[in-house]
């Protein structure tokens, strides 16, 4: 790695140091040819490999469609698998150029570990499964349940503060990894999982028999998931935030991966400050002006993927929800390209 690191003294509640990219992240990345992201061990829909070693999911897409917007190219990228707890530490130390990894943004998270979330790629929300045969339907009954949790994330903390809130006990059942987690839960170890609801719906299709647990109604927290940059490089900062944006709008204007050659022609000013047929936007952020027109021709735009790793019609089965579009009804939103 080439650019520079200035140190950033954390608050003692955290214990760490962390570091902040001074500059020329997009250089590095451009220099070695190819993006270094930093993704999930393993959560399907967001970010796990298939058995021919193939990376998919949400968040993987996301990491495609910046390796697109910068080389053309949404196979010039390499994936760390990380656990929530190496994931801060890897971004900071320069081990990953963009951390895309099913990630909560926390105000203690955005001002004291050296990092800048870039945006919201999936609105999320801390839930809980249980076995059919526990007999409970809500979480209000899992007073003195045993529960299995990842330590080093949110989720840990929100779970402590709704059965404290609730006046309610119960037995943490902690590991750091999520296989771990995973493991225990199957066997039995524990009464409940908990963690972001979609979260929830990937594990269940990986246990033994799936058909014998359910997930509860309730949701019990905020969990706006999404990629995060080093402080400190505003140039790189700006190209991920706007890679999301550039989906979100290209979806919003009936831009997909299957007409944007097509689109390139459009006389709406809107399509074509979208796809560089008009005006220099690009320059602002070191690419081509057709760097958005690369994202939707190799990856698509934000609904084509959400469909493709997360939607109705895979196993997930998660609906669009309140990551439907704004016109829509949902929370996503992006600023013009103008």
């Amino acid at each position: 790695m080439t650019h520079k690191l200035l140190p950033i003294v954390l608050g003692a509640a955290f214990g760490l140091t962390a570091t902040a990219a001074s500059a020329a992240t997009l250089d590095d990345v451009k220099a070695k040819g190819f993006l270094q992201c930093g993704s999930n061990t393993g959560l399907a829909g967001f970010a796990a490999p298939d058995d021919k070693g193939e990376w998919t999911g949400i968040d993987v897409e996301m990491c495609r469609a910046i390796a697109a917007a910068i080389f053309d190219d949404a196979n010039a990228v390499k994936f760390t698998p990380l656990t929530a707890k190496e994931r801060f530490t890897a971004l900071q130390t320069g081990e990953v150029d963009v951390l895309v990894r099913n990630t909560t943004w926390t105000m203690s998270r955005d001002t004291t570990l050296g990092l800048n979330f870039t945006g919201v790629n999936y609105y999320d929300g801390q839930g809980f499964m249980v076995r059919k045969s526990l007999g409970v339907s809500s979480a209000l009954e899992l007073s003195g349940a045993s529960v299995c949790v990842q330590t080093g994330t949110t989720t840990e903390l929100n779970l402590t503060d709704y059965f404290r809130a609730n006046g309610m006990e119960y037995n943490p059942v902690v590991f750091e990894k999520l296989e771990e987690v995973n493991a225990a839960y199957d066997a039995n170890r524990c009464d409940v999982y908990t963690t972001d609801a979609s979260g929830l719906y990937s594990i269940r299709l990986q246990l033994t028999d799936p058909g014998e647990h359910m997930v509860l109604p309730e949701i019990i927290s905020k969990e706006p998931l999404g990629p995060a940059v080093r402080q400190g490089d505003d140039q790189w900062f700006n190209l991920v935030k706007w890679v999301h944006y550039a989906m979100l709008n290209a979806e919003e204007l009936g831009v997909t991966s299957a007409n944007v050659e097509e689109m390139k022609g459009s006389e709406d000013p809107n399509v074509r400050r979208l796809l560089g047929t008009e005006g220099n936007f690009g320059e602002s952020i070191g690419l081509s002006n057709d760097w958005a027109a690369r994202i939707i021709k190799h990856v698509g735009n934000y609904g084509e993927v959400f469909d493709k790793t997360v939607g109705p019609e895979t196993p997930l089965g998660i609906a669009r929800g309140v990551n439907a579009l704004w016109s829509k009804g949902g929370l996503q939103y992006a600023p013009p390209i103008r």
